[in-house]
């Protein structure tokens, strides 16, 4: 059985993701063997294996920091909010069906046909501990990702991810603590401190996240937690901008990742591109815009007016969960009728998945909403009908002349009546609908694409010959590797992964209620 660590955090968006793909990728240019792992992920950012399996964006991130393949294994629970009381619940891959937080979180009742997890998370910790067993049987470690805090003391009980998994597989456990945010001496000891005496011998210590100034005015802290909690600081990571990895907590994550911390580039030609997103509920798989801004003189933002548009050289429609709700929230806001004023004036406009399911004539929806029949925008002669079971593919094709790899995640299957063929979808003009999420990744058909929106738009903008967005992101991912390899304590994390959790730690008050 290879080693293991546990990523836990003070909060959501501590730094968990990052940390954990940061770890892989310096143990694998190590030599070493190693897998993510993330028992369950609640996420609407969402990726396609090889094998046709849906799992967190995260996962599939941080198997590429281990040079691995993707695979179900690695993130056996996928929760996809639909709304602020309900998910789809994806296991091994697969939807399994819909369930309320009170279903999955608190309830003990039978499974049933129409709530198969019913008990939740206590029916799924002997799949997820299945899956924990054949990575750590396979790899020679396992680097798993908690969620949210490990503290959740209200969840405790039926927890599948934190220190649940950490006391049933016996995994060392590391708190990842965002000290921009302020109070993490306090976080750190209030976290261990409401942990069971069984839960806190497993707490091996902290990591001190996007640390900013000079590290000698901390070490005083550090020391002072040492004394209080008799447990290591095993890093103190400096703050990084524009790191632009897959994490799975929505908007202001890309926000602030690769759409507007990267580094802007002087454009190629004599323009700048300027494009819009408009910012629709549940929206999913926001990252099939960061290849976008990643280009040379291309300015990202999302929007959700519709004077917001008025500039904009490109909007797009992106994935969304919610694709008839989306669809009344543009029609709300005014934005509907500017994307039909676009679309008349010949300006370019580009949905993705529900963005392209909801720019079509018609849409029968007795899955997802379960509106049944709503007119869409009628800018692409398309009709769409909700299946109950969800397609997941990796697609191939060509567009513009290159060669194109994507990714579906759809229950809406459409039914193109005319336009020129797109990617499985169709183009009318300037306007251009496709399922493929992730097509923009591919490095050709972005720079034929964004020159056919220039012209489109009158723009003299050129896209650099020379953009590789896959190199991009392993240099991202190498960047995650030198946090780790340059301001962690890497011997001490080598023994945790190898040995497990410290002997004699010492019991925090007052400990689990």
């Amino acid at each position: 059985m290879g080693g293991g660590l546990l990523i836990a955090g003070t909060t959501s968006d501590a730094g968990k993701s990052v940390v954990t793909a940061g770890i892989c990728r310096w143990l694998v240019r190590r030599g070493v063997k190693v897998a993510p792992f993330k028992g369950q992920n609640m996420s609407l950012n969402s990726f396609v294996t090889r094998e046709g399996a849906e799992i967190g964006r995260a996962q599939a991130m941080q198997a590429q920091a281990a040079r691995v393949e993707p695979s179900a294994l690695m993130n056996p629970v996928l929760l996809k909010p639909g709304s602020d009381r309900s998910s789809q619940v994806v296991l091994m891959g697969r939807p399994v069906g819909e369930l309320s937080a009170r279903g999955f979180f608190g309830s003990s009742g039978p499974a049933s046909a129409t709530a198969p997890h019913q008990g939740g998370r206590e029916a799924l910790l002997g799949t997820v501990l299945d899956c924990l067993a054949e990575l750590r049987g396979t790899y020679d470690a396992v680097i798993c990702e908690g969620a949210g805090s490990p503290a959740e003391i209200n969840l405790r009980r039926t927890d599948i991810v934190n220190m649940g998994i950490a006391r049933a597989a016996r995994l060392p456990v590391v708190v990842v603590g965002d000290i921009d945010r302020g109070g993490v001496f306090a976080s750190f000891f209030g976290t261990t401190a409401l942990l069971s005496p069984e839960d806190q011998a497993l707490v091996a210590g902290y990591v001190v996240n996007k640390f900013r100034g000079d590290v000698t005015l901390l070490e005083p802290g550090i020391e002072m937690l040492r004394g209080l909690t008799g447990r290591h600081t095993y890093g103190i990571l400096p703050y990084a901008h524009g790191l632009g990895i897959d994490e799975e907590d929505g908007l202001r994550v890309s926000m602030r990742g690769a759409v507007r911390e990267s580094v802007v580039a002087p454009p190629v030609g004599e323009d700048v591109l300027r494009i819009a997103v408009c910012a629709v509920p549940l929206m999913s798989n926001f990252t099939d815009v960061d290849a976008l801004a990643a280009e040379p003189g291309v300015v990202v933002r999302f929007v959700d007016r519709p004077e917001e548009l008025a500039d904009a050289d490109l909007v797009v429609v992106p994935g969304t969960r919610g694709t008839v709700r989306a669809l009344a929230w543009l029609r709300e806001r005014g934005l509907a009728a500017e994307l039909a004023r676009r679309a008349a004036e010949g300006r370019p406009v580009l949905g993705i998945c529900g963005g392209f399911q909801l720019l079509g004539e018609h849409i029968e929806d007795d899955v997802e909403s379960k509106a049944g029949s709503v007119p869409g925008l009628g800018l692409l002669p398309v009709r769409v009908r909700f299946a109950a079971e969800k397609t997941l593919a990796r697609p191939v094709g060509t567009a513009l002349g290159e060669r194109v790899e994507g990714y579906e995640i759809h229950h809406g299957v459409a039914q193109v009546l005319g336009g020129e063929a797109f990617l499985d979808g169709c183009r009318v003009g300037p306007v251009w609908g496709t399922h493929w999420h992730g097509s923009l990744e591919s490095d050709g058909f972005r720079r034929r694409f964004l020159e056919q929106v220039a012209r489109d738009a009158g723009r003299r903008f050129v896209p650099a010959p020379d953009t590789s967005f896959g190199t991009l992101r392993e240099e991202q991912l190498d960047r995650l590797g030198d946090l780790i390899e340059e301001h962690a304590d890497t011997e001490a994390l080598l023994r945790l992964i190898e040995q497990g959790p410290p002997k004699g730690l010492p019991f925090i008050p007052p400990g689990a209620p």
